[in-house]
């Protein structure tokens, strides 16, 4: 990439599977990771499954809040939330609310592909209108959020996240691929051992 400033419509188009195997590479076992749903965390169970991981079933636009709420329990943990566009669209206000909570543990990765891929690949309101997502979350008080240029920016913007107070958000431009894999569809035991690798739950099913 040029030295020129990211924007939506010069970043380079990535594959969302490398980039989560990117993700839990880097980051180790002590964060939380929250996939929103369909895509997002069928990759992330693909990734190689962690305690501290949580896959969203059928909660469209709710994986923020909920990493959200991740983050002010536990805010000495760092929470990383994988939401796709479409998802964040029906929630858009959730921006406005981290940004008056301010937790410096939270990182959103907004996983960009201008459609809702999983229900037939229909392009999103924003694709359409040209919305700009990230200048979208600076302008609802949220100063770092940035595109990621290509795969090395990734990189570095996670460590930023690892190493700097938040709240950020990452933007990332995807191509179309479909996903590496399909998480197990067990409401009670994702919940489970979510809570037991928080620390939150010291009995249940095993996992």
């Amino acid at each position: 990439m040029s030295a020129s400033v990211t924007t939506a419509h010069n970043a380079k188009r990535m594959n969302r599977a490398a980039l989560v195997r990117r993700l839990v590479a880097r980051i180790g076992e002590d964060p939380a990771v929250i996939g929103g749903i369909g895509h997002s965390n069928f990759d992330l169970w693909a990734a190689g499954h962690r305690a501290r991981n949580f896959y969203m079933l059928g909660s469209m636009g709710l994986a923020v809040p909920i990493g959200l709420g991740v983050a002010l329990a536990q805010p000495r943990r760092k929470v990383f939330v994988l939401e796709g566009d479409g998802s964040l669209l029906m929630q858009l206000g959730c921006l406005s609310t981290v940004a008056a909570q301010r937790p410096a543990n939270l990182a959103i990765l907004l996983l960009d592909n201008g459609t809702y891929q999983i229900t037939g690949g229909q392009r999103t309101p924003a694709e359409l209108a040209g919305t700009d997502l990230v200048a979208v979350a600076r302008a609802a008080g949220l100063p770092q959020a940035a595109w990621a240029a290509d795969e090395a920016d990734f990189d570095r913007l996670v460590a930023q996240c690892l190493d700097t107070e938040g709240p950020h958000v990452i933007g990332l431009k995807l191509d179309d691929a479909p996903p590496a894999g399909q998480t197990e569809r067990d409401p009670a035991q994702i919940r489970d051992r979510f809570m037991r690798g928080m620390g939150a739950k010291r009995s249940g099913l095993p996992g």
